[in-house]
């Protein structure tokens, strides 16, 4: 009968390739041409009809056997074809344990925490302690204990982000040194290291977000003196024994009398150079004689103690020390500029 043979073929046909199939893909297109809807085995069965009655039967049987066959001669392609691809994907995919591979990169500190730690270094060694308060602060505590009160004109240039009337994103952190002498009496001698913002528009000197460090100390018989060689102090850490300082007279609220601190430039060593505007100078820090206003508001007795206080500017020194000319630099995440200061 032309169907029987037509099924031998297909069979025939059909083991031949399944022992020389390589991938799943390659099986399925073999089991569809075959055993699909429209494949070989289907189209036999369609053509049943052309049969004489009594050949129908046992020819439908023949091919259902085939059917049955084909499909247990593929399920057992189908396992050994994916051992095969696993083998395959697994040589691919090894590694060699044992192969040199190049070191991952090393990261570095950001130049103002470098900044902030050799400044944490120096006056921690001068017997300062470190402290840190909110970055959202009650008016009380960053204007009015700082002999800033309500209408003060000093406010104007204070350029404050107000919550509401009483809570400000604090403009410095001088609010910190208020929190201590409420809570604590003499000798004070702290460091407020930290975050502050203004409403200032960002270009290559200013930003609203910066970070400062804000010094107090608060004793019996302190003068300008020691206000002067703590600073002196501070400069030649920074940046070397034959750096000094110098004082101008200057205005802050919350000290007097207050001065602003130039620094000998450090890169032509008080020559005089395009950096220091052939000056010999850079300023650096404001700072001044504790207010005794600002005493006597937080409690303490202006006439049995006296204090210093000053404060540091930590983007200018980072900007400085590291030859930084745009401040936008520091807040862009470009690995690049860190990758600098290794």
């Amino acid at each position: 009968m032309a169907v029987t043979d037509t099924l031998r073929e297909i069979l025939a046909k059909a083991e031949a390739e399944l022992t020389q199939l390589d991938s799943t893909a390659a099986l399925e297109t073999l089991r569809v041409q075959v055993l699909g809807k429209k494949g070989e085995l289907t189209a036999l069965l369609k053509s049943l009809g052309q049969l004489a009655p009594e050949e129908r039967p046992i020819v439908g049987a023949q091919i259902n056997d085939a059917r049955a066959q084909l499909q247990t001669l593929m399920d057992a392609a189908l396992l050994r074809v994916q051992a095969m691809e696993r083998e395959t994907a697994l040589r691919s995919e090894t590694i060699d344990v044992t192969e040199p591979r190049p070191l991952p990169g090393i990261g570095s500190a950001h130049p103002i925490t470098l900044v902030m730690n050799d400044l944490i270094e120096c006056f921690t060694g001068m017997g300062f302690e470190v402290l840190q308060g909110p970055e959202v602060e009650l008016d009380h505590y960053n204007f009015e204990l700082m002999n800033i009160p309500k209408n003060h004109p000093a406010r104007d240039a204070q350029d404050t982000f107000y919550m509401d009337d009483n809570v400000v994103l604090r403009t410095h952190t001088s609010p910190m040194q208020a929190r201590v002498m409420l809570s604590r009496k003499p000798p004070i001698r702290i460091v407020c290291p930290g975050r502050v913002y203004r409403a200032d528009e960002v270009d290559a000197t200013h930003s609203p977000v910066f970070h400062q460090m804000e010094g107090l100390v608060v004793d019996e018989h302190v003068t300008m003196s020691d206000l002067r060689g703590t600073l002196d102090a501070f400069a030649k850490h920074m940046y070397g024994p034959d750096i000094s300082t110098r004082f101008r007279p200057s205005f802050f609220p919350f000290t007097e009398p207050s001065a602003e601190v130039d620094l000998t430039c450090s890169a032509c060593h008080g020559k005089g150079c395009r950096i220091c505007k052939d000056t010999g100078w850079i300023e650096v820090l404001g700072s001044g004689m504790v207010n005794p206003k600002v005493l006597e508001m937080c409690g303490i007795d202006s006439t049995r103690y006296s204090g210093f206080a000053f404060g540091i500017g930590l983007e200018r020194l980072a900007m400085r020390r590291y030859g930084i000319h745009d401040m936008r630099l520091l807040y862009e995440g470009d690995a690049r500029l860190l990758q600098q200061l290794r």
